[in-house]
């Protein structure tokens, strides 16, 4: 690597970035034991990458270079404030104490920094509406505006939230650790609705060009598995099982030039059997247990899909028998729209339109461009093209994400050429 460009050197460290930041913010907290510090902190190594890699090359282990480095950087900028401010010498010596603790007890604790960080962000003492969000933004690096598009909610609300969760951190002394074995199934749903919004950020990206970010799935397919590594407990199982079931259409999902493929159009030969083994394997064992939770549920769900050869064959009258089950475990209106789909395709569009409808006339999914985009479907496929257009253009006028909108424009363009 010696020698190369400053260009050069640049694109590897942009990649380096992408792959490896939120692991290395991990660490520097637990290091530093400060949200702001081991932020400023990892700015701060990655701008000194740059400099120096370009003369010495890239390290075998960028990742341990970085932590060091970031590490020495926080305490060297605590030195030079602590001359100017001698208040400074105590938080100086104190984080030194910190740092040397936690480095010389990290081959001791469990070894993911990252899911130490998701725990100490869903620590019982911050607010259960505060710790998805500061999780998704500290620990994964989804922006406010990206956190704020999954909440439907703006983004100035959601970086108060996230400031306070991180305030409360710092008041509360919540130490950064994973729990100790019988405190973790208290301190699990919160863990897992977090690990299930990355996933699902990945999957579907509420906003930008991409319609999935490769990137987050397979963090969230990550910490499942240490997850269900660290615990014994099936509504883990469940969950790893519904992500790898999710990703195993990736490939199909879209056309070589990004336009969406919905399932019942997609080629099957391009699911990925070998997560649909292991995701249905889970399944099977998760239900076994006899405790089948929300989530194993929607895993089940999605094995009936991986099943089928194609929709035709898929049991829909199986997979609205889990969304009954589902929505008696949490009768959400996510659950009743979606249940109202397979009814759709297991009765017919008329009483699939009916229930979406009576959703919609509630008012609870008036801000939501999936309810639109299915009530303008069911329209479509009974022939009620006006109807199908209003609705179509209600769900373009709400919906963030590039490929969702190029797909809702080419539905209603199709309804246009239809009627003329």
């Amino acid at each position: 690597m010696r020698g190369s460009s400053t260009e050069q050197i640049r694109q590897q460290v942009d990649a380096i970035y992408q792959s490896e930041s939120r692991r290395v913010f991990a660490t520097l907290i637990r290091l530093l034991g400060d949200f702001d510090l081991a932020e400023e902190a990892l700015h701060d190594a990655f701008a000194a990458a740059v400099v120096q890699w370009q003369e010495t090359g890239i390290p075998d282990q960028p990742r341990a270079w970085l932590v060091s480095t970031g590490r020495f950087k926080a305490i060297d900028s605590l030195r030079r404030r602590a001359r100017f401010d001698e208040a400074q010498n105590e938080v100086v010596q104190r984080l030194e104490g910190i740092a040397d603790l936690n480095a010389d007890r990290s081959d001791q604790e469990v070894e993911d920094d990252r899911l130490r960080l998701i725990f100490t962000c869903c620590h019982p003492a911050i607010a259960p509406q505060v710790q998805v969000p500061l999780t998704l933004r500290e620990v994964c690096g989804l922006t406010t505006e990206e956190i704020a598009s999954a909440f439907l909610t703006s983004p100035a609300t959601m970086a108060q939230r996230i400031v306070r969760g991180k305030s409360k951190i710092k008041e509360a002394n919540i130490p950064y650790v994973v729990p100790a074995r019988e405190d973790l199934p208290d301190r699990l749903d919160g863990v897992l609705t977090v690990v299930y919004l990355v996933f699902n950020e990945g999957y579907s990206a509420s906003s930008g060009d991409e319609l999935t970010r490769l990137d987050l799935s397979e963090e969230a397919i990550r910490l499942g598995r240490l997850l269900v590594e660290l615990l014994d407990d099936t509504e883990v199982m469940g969950l790893l099982a519904l992500m790898l079931l999710h990703e195993s259409r990736r490939e199909a999902r879209t056309t070589s030039d990004g336009e969406i493929v919905l399932l019942e159009d997609q080629d099957r030969s391009l699911w990925d059997q070998e997560k649909i083994r292991e995701g249905t394997a889970l399944v099977e064992r998760a239900i076994a247990s006899g405790e089948v939770g929300s989530y194993t549920v929607q895993a089940a769900i999605s094995a009936v899909h991986a099943g089928a050869r194609d929709s035709a064959e898929t049991d829909w009258s199986r997979i609205v028998e889990w969304y009954d089950l589902l929505f008696e475990a949490n009768p959400s209106p996510i659950v009743e729209l979606n249940r109202a789909v397979a009814v759709a395709m297991h009765q017919g569009p008329a009483v699939g339109l009916e229930l979406v409808n009576a959703i919609l006339s509630r008012g609870e999914l008036s801000e939501y461009h999936l309810a639109y985009a299915a009530r303008a479907d069911l329209c479509r496929r009974l022939g009620q093209t006006r109807e199908a257009k209003a609705a179509y253009q209600r769900a373009l006028s709400l919906s963030h994400q590039t490929s969702e909108r190029r797909f809702l424009e080419k539905r209603l363009q199709e309804l246009d050429q239809a009627e003329s």
